[in-house]
């Protein structure tokens, strides 16, 4: 791997990028609820060569969530749900967006 194909891995989201103990300090929570959530299915990390859990941005931000439930007195699993239905709607919206620009602009004389 080059230089610069480990700088463009700096902008994926799914790159797996963070340690369990600097994933847990970025979101201020413990190893133990990050494994908690692996557990309940919200996120599954990858493994390193040695077998280290890694974490990628987009994951960080579904715990951040996560954690945002529970630290509202939500229990974790339905925290867990609760997360997954969030973005199931909004990977839905954005698909149905997607649909209807591509309807718009196959049919411009219907918008009139």
């Amino acid at each position: 791997m080059t230089a610069d194909d480990s700088y463009g891995r700096l902008d994926d989201d799914n790159f797996p990028a963070y340690t369990m103990g600097r994933a847990a300090e970025m979101l201020g929570t413990t190893q133990g609820f990050l494994r908690a959530l692996g557990e309940a299915r919200l996120i599954t990390p990858l493994r390193s060569a040695g077998g280290h859990r890694r974490y990628s941005r987009y994951q960080l931000r579904i715990a951040a969530r996560a954690r945002e439930l529970v630290d509202q007195g939500t229990p974790i699993e339905a925290a867990c749900r609760i997360v997954i239905l969030e973005d199931q709607l909004e990977e839905a919206q954005r698909i149905n967006a997607e649909y209807r620009r591509v309807a718009g602009s196959a049919n411009p004389a219907s918008a009139a």
